[in-house]
């Protein structure tokens, strides 16, 4: 064993380095495993801002906050968690400032906040349009500080279960080769999602769900898999993500004609209505031949460039590099993209899962906070409030418990996989597969879900995993930064996460937030589909059970809210 620790984080962006902090003011040894640098993490790419009820812009609460979330998670979030994390958001962010987190201010001192999609009060505060840069390398300077170890480019593969207990993570060492395996008391999650799923998504390439891969073959239960969301502002043709931020300062979208169409669509809230409506807007203009390219046009010119330049540099200069396009002379073509997935490993408000020892938190998990539909700002804010309660939790445990066991046979078995997997001669390449699915499930299971689809893309996958299982040829045989044979184990979890959301989104036979199936079942179902969908791995493939919402005080049926 390379080493072990009470606590150890798998993830290095802002939920598994918020745990990491957590867990190391509360008296744990604590390491850190990341296949990025710290601060190449994904968290770094979320611009927008970051959801907590200050109050400072308008009048707000944690309950109006939470009543928001309920609301926009299509009443699946679980509500006593949605509670819990609206009480706690103020206290997070104060604390982030304190460190040196450099939000952007009123002229009279206070945290500016901005109005996001489906929300109640303007509550989004944020630092420019680079709000996740700013944080992730807030993170890191007290990551730092704290003198924590971390294992920097060691690639996360297998949970280590012992004793009915999970007691660390084996792993590959980019940067010198070969298995390494790091004991831990306990294991926090922190991975990330997984939109690489898909061809067109603002997505890291790193974000290939290993995390929830790992706890599903460890036969954990994930929650609320057929859920992603699909954000309404991704470049054109890149799929980078320009933030909502731009809509939160007045963008308009504008469709070939020149008209601002959302007025058809959601008369009100117009570009502010929550992101699955605004999406599935745009991919009715595109669809019905009012799109420029398969897009529609973001248009803040009448910002005008101060404002802009101020507000939104990051865009701006987004914009300028990869579509060609100054927002402050010219509009910029925007589409949907997979950009946030609601499931995950299901977990309770601590972040604990159903295996002792085992926790996790941020995109790979599902509290649920965002139920069918997340709000904009609330991820950044689930990262750091369930990051530092899983943390607390994870240490808590550990140093209540002495003993970190890892059986020989673990990393024998381990070993012998991996063999396996780099003795193959002839097949596929990885990126070959991998793209056929990120086609395939672009066009099949994306804004809009049609059962004829969804039953295709059931055979695509199953043909896909046949493929994968009669051998990816990994031509790079060398220990010393093996993407090739990392980018083939990311395939494998991809695709037997694929095959879990393809199951739960067949099964659920109505639309709720990003899952819209117009043409056969157009409404909410609350007497049949009020429920989780919980994925399980047994005997090769997906199981698919059921299990109830958590309600507090709003009640979908009685609609009073």
């Amino acid at each position: 064993m390379e080493a072990t620790h009470d606590v150890l984080v798998v993830g290095a962006g802002c939920a598994g380095m918020r745990a990491a902090i957590e867990a190391h003011d509360a008296g744990a040894d604590v390491g850190v495993i990341s296949k990025l640098h710290p601060t190449r993490s994904h968290s770094g790419a979320a611009e927008g801002g970051i959801n907590a009820a200050l109050g400072n812009a308008a009048e707000d609460s944690p309950e109006i906050h939470a009543f928001d979330t309920v609301k926009g998670s299509d009443y699946l979030g679980d509500q006593d968690a949605i509670e819990i994390f609206t009480r706690e958001a103020p206290g997070d962010i104060y604390q982030l400032e304190h460190w040196g987190a450099f939000f952007s201010r009123r002229e009279d001192g206070k945290l500016a906040q901005r109005p996001f999609g489906a929300a109640g009060s303007p509550r989004t505060v944020f630092a420019a349009d680079i709000t996740g840069h700013v944080l992730i390398q807030v993170l890191y300077e007290q990551l730092v500080k704290r003198d924590i170890t971390v294992y920097e480019e060691y690639f996360a593969w297998k949970l280590v279960e012992n004793d009915g207990r999970c007691q660390g993570v084996i792993c590959w060492d980019l940067l010198n080769g070969g298995l390494k395996t790091v004991g831990g008391k306990t294991v926090v999650l922190a991975t990330g999602g997984q939109g690489r799923i898909y061809r067109t998504t603002t997505n890291a390439y790193a974000c290939t769900g290993d995390g929830a891969a790992m706890a599903l073959r460890l036969g954990l239960p994930l929650k609320d898999m057929e859920f992603m969301q699909f954000h309404p502002t991704t470049l054109y043709p890149t799929g980078i993500l320009l933030t909502e931020g731009c809509r939160g300062e007045g963008a308009y979208l504008i469709n070939s004609e020149g008209e601002r169409f959302m007025k058809r669509y959601a008369p009100n809230a117009m570009e502010l209505a929550s992101r699955d409506v605004v999406s599935r807007s745009e991919q009715t203009e595109i669809d019905a031949g009012r799109g420029i390219n398969g897009s529609v046009m973001l248009d803040m010119r009448h910002l005008g460039a101060e404002r802009i330049i101020e507000r939104l540099p990051g865009s701006r200069e987004l914009s300028m590099t990869f579509a060609g396009v100054d927002p402050i002379y010219d509009p910029v073509p925007v589409r949907p993209g997979a950009h946030y997935h609601m499931g995950g490993v299901e977990t309770g408000n601590d972040g604990e899962t159903e295996l002792t020892g085992l926790y996790a938190a941020g995109e790979v998990a599902c509290v649920s906070v965002h139920g069918a539909n997340r709000l904009g700002g609330n991820s950044l804010m689930e990262t750091i409030t369930f990051g530092r309660r899983a943390g607390r939790a994870a240490a808590e445990w550990a140093l209540s418990n002495t003993t970190v066991d890892v059986p020989r046979s673990a990393e024998a078995d381990a070993e012998r996989e991996l063999k396996a997997l780099l003795d193959v001669s002839s097949g596929e390449r990885a990126w070959q597969i991998r793209n056929d699915l990120g086609t395939s499930m672009l066009e099949n299971f994306g804004v809009f879900r049609r059962d004829e689809q969804m039953t295709t893309q059931v055979e695509i996958i199953a043909g896909l995993r046949e493929r994968y299982k009669r051998g990816v040829v990994v031509e790079d045989k060398g220990e010393v930064f093996n993407s090739d044979l990392t980018q083939a184990i990311e395939l494998g979890n991809m695709l037997d996460l694929a095959a879990c959301m393809l199951q739960a989104g067949v099964a659920r036979k109505e639309s709720r937030g990003a899952h819209a199936r117009p043409y056969d079942y157009p409404d909410r179902d609350d007497e049949n589909f009020m429920k989780h969908s919980i994925s399980r791995w047994v005997d090769g493939g997906p199981e698919l059970s059921w299990k109830d919402v958590r309600y507090t005080k709003y009640d979908p049926m009685e609609r009073k809210y």
